[in-house]
């Protein structure tokens, strides 16, 4: 998939983009006079769901990740979607699961991936069949489940924190 941030040209006027400071960051943008088009980059919103089902937590491996990696359900936020109803649609995509948000754990910045992770812990009901997207799910019980540093894992953290503290 080729990004914005790959293109030559304008896709208003098909000008010529030329790199430049602008607003104190390096952004793309038109050279074409009037045209005031600028690709500012900014995050994109992904939904992320820490699953609980029948008293485990639910990590899952994508089809596109290494193998050996698993991480929270997550997914890009849809036009006219909430987030809320985001997360639950990814759920019920990605797991076939029915569920209820019990709260919302934060929000993360990913830099590395240009996103910003909007994080719920999801109870979920139903049998679960991994989706098209998912490689591989592993169930994990709470207790043992510990927080990586990247990506899903800050939020993982907070809620291992939060479930302690109660």
């Amino acid at each position: 998939m080729t990004t914005l941030a790959e293109y030559r040209f304008c896709p208003r006027c098909a000008a010529p983009l030329s790199d430049r400071i602008i607003n104190d960051g390096a952004r793309r943008a038109c050279t074409a006079e009037g045209c005031g088009f600028v690709y500012w980059d900014n995050p994109v919103p992904v939904v992320a769901a820490l699953v609980e089902h029948e008293g485990a937590i639910v990590l899952a491996s994508n089809v596109d990740w290494p193998e050996h990696l698993y991480g929270l359900i997550t997914g890009f936020l849809e036009k006219n979607e909430t987030p809320e109803q985001g997360v639950l649609r990814e759920v019920r995509e990605e797991l076939n699961l029915d569920g209820r948000i019990a709260s919302l754990i934060g929000l993360y910045p990913f830099p590395r991936m240009n996103q910003l992770i909007v994080a719920f812990h999801v109870v979920a009901e139903g049998t679960l069949v991994p989706g098209e997207e998912i490689r591989a799910t592993k169930r994990i019980a709470p207790e043992k489940l510990r927080p990586w540093d990247f990506g899903t894992g800050p939020a993982v953290r907070d809620w291992l924190a939060r479930r302690q503290e109660r």
